[in-house]
């Protein structure tokens, strides 16, 4: 039974501000006379500063502005035997999830060049193996590398997965999954709601991944997460704690569904979610989405003015402004007053500046509500993100579905999968948490049938980036063996390299126009397949 202990409002952010000698300070004293600069009445908070600071290392150890010290304890890798834990989400098996995350792996990523492709020059990377194994083996060449990362972890519908009774979500998850133990090897509990563990298993298996996760991010990286309604009020509660409530951006809505689902019992959903996190929420900024053709198309330009095309705005606003109650007089001589419950956005001074300026339109014939006019030339040269994603903008799960079908040639209908991704969706994320031309790192350890190495490339190819890719996939048997398919790494393999293959200009100029060769030539059509064999996790 997961159990809330319902925290008050967190304080405010304690004052960054203060610090010693900083130069800024020094500058502005330079402008100063001696009678202008005045001293603070009180000295720097110390322990405060040294609470924020330790917050920013450790968020799940200081709540309230005060230090959990059994829970920082716990952080560094002693274990607590006695004691109630405290905060704001605790559920059966969580000191154990901490004590697998400070558990060393021996694993070795061994390299399998047979599989790869153009392994020697490439920076893609595909590791087959236990994520979180995988993520203790990436900390050392990879802590605080990468920039964005999205995982599309299992479900939790209550029957689809299978976890050991011990909470151990490592090496035993592994050693199950590649057959290295008999099925009576491991004392095992199907996830079913009537389970008390219904939530906690969960939880249990995605703690301890998240966690090491945030040390890979950059400064200024993000997380995306796509979930479901059945643990979104759980994910959010330990991403506050793992990542901090003051780094959450956003809760995305995206339309999975083009149509209702009649056989529903009750609604159709026709939505999942994606969250949104940064590792430094004062440092990461969205980059901005491409205007489309028919957004631009609404600016023209009926005055000719030397400014160029414009789109006019109201000039009303229902917040009260006790500047923004005049009666404005229109070219034609026409008055206008704002409407009741209404309010100019400007003061008068301003709006006459403004109309001065040629910036409010009356209407052609000068008669019309005052508007104020927008310049595209002056306009970011782009779009703020939305936080409502619809399939026609992103794709829906029956195009992921028919993706996954044209690059995997499946001989057994039982292993397609029916949980995948459209690439065009993750593309959308890669629009907004990366750069194009920074050589930006992607990891996913929840690859499944890789579309997000798939997004990659198709990205890289609009608009000529140089991002890479890591994905991390556990060796999960398919229902059914096939000759050339009998996991679902087995699967991430064939659809990346399926996809660079047809793209690799060398064997397919004839299929690609000229732009897009010539893009192709300067994104890293490869492929670098490694893996962590068992072998080598069970030394540990």
């Amino acid at each position: 039974m997961v159990t809330y202990i319902w925290k008050v409002k967190k304080m405010a952010k304690k004052n960054k501000t203060q610090s010693t000698g900083t130069t800024q300070n020094k500058s502005l004293a330079k402008n100063k006379t001696a009678d202008d600069i005045k001293l603070p009445l009180t000295s720097m908070n110390v322990i405060e500063d040294r609470i924020t600071q330790l917050e920013d290392v450790f968020p799940e150890a200081v709540t309230e502005g005060k230090v959990d010290f059994e829970k920082l304890k716990s952080a560094l890798g002693e274990k607590i035997e006695n004691g109630p834990e405290r905060y704001g989400l605790t559920w059966a098996g969580k000191r154990e999830a901490f004590h697998n995350i400070q558990t060393l792996s021996t694993g070795t990523l061994r390299p399998v060049p047979e599989e790869s492709v153009n392994f020697d020059t490439t920076e893609n990377l595909i590791i087959e193996g236990d994520n979180l194994e995988v993520l203790k083996l990436l900390q050392k060449s990879y802590y605080g590398k990468i920039k964005m990362i999205y995982i599309d972890p299992p479900y939790n519908t209550g029957n689809e997965f299978i976890y050991p009774d011990d909470f151990r979500e490592g090496l035993q998850t592994y050693l199950r999954y590649t057959k290295q133990v008999s099925e009576g090897g491991i004392a095992q509990t199907t996830n079913k709601e009537t389970s008390g563990r219904y939530h906690s298993i969960w939880l249990n298996m995605m703690y301890p991944r998240l966690y090491l996760v945030k040390n890979l991010l950059k400064d200024d990286g993000v997380i995306f997460i796509s979930i479901d309604d059945n643990e979104i009020s759980n994910l959010r509660s330990i991403m506050d704690e793992i990542f901090g409530e003051e780094n959450f951006i956003a809760n995305i809505i995206w339309q999975k569904v083009f149509s209702p689902k009649n056989t529903a019992m009750y609604f159709s959903e026709d939505h999942d979610y994606v969250l949104v996190y940064a590792r430094n929420k004062n440092l990461w900024r969205p980059e901005l989405l491409p205007r489309k053709d028919e957004s631009v198309s609404r600016y023209t330009n009926p005055d000719n003015d030397p400014r160029g095309p414009w789109l006019s705005g109201a000039l009303q606003a229902r917040n009260y402004y006790s500047k923004g109650m005049y009666e404005v007089i229109s070219p034609s001589g026409k008055k206008f007053k704002n409407p009741k419950g209404t309010y100019w956005r400007f003061s008068k001074e301003k709006f006459l500046e403004l109309e001065k300026d040629n910036r409010i339109w009356w209407g052609e014939n000068g008669d019309n509500v005052p508007r104020l006019k927008r310049f595209l030339s002056e306009v970011k040269q782009g779009v703020v993100p939305q936080t409502l994603w619809t399939y026609k903008e992103v794709g829906h799960t029956q195009e992921a579905k028919e993706e996954l079908l044209e690059y995997v040639n499946f001989t057994e209908s039982e292993n397609v999968l029916n949980s995948v991704k459209p690439s065009r969706l993750i593309q959308r994320m890669l629009q907004i948490g990366t750069d194009a031309d920074s050589n930006d790192i992607v990891l996913d350890f929840f690859a499944g049938s890789g579309p997000t190495g798939h997004a990659v490339v198709n990205q890289n190819l609009q608009d000529g980036g140089d991002r890479r890719f890591i994905l991390v996939q556990l060796p999960e048997p398919l229902p059914k063996l096939e000759d050339k398919l009998k996991t679902i790494a087995d699967m991430c393999k064939m659809r990346v390299i399926s996809v660079i293959n047809k793209l690799n200009i060398k064997d397919k100029q004839s299929e690609l126009d000229l732009t897009d060769i010539e893009k192709a030539q300067s994104v890293d059509l490869g492929v670098k397949v490694t893996a962590v064999p068992v072998t080598d996790i069970k030394k540990a």
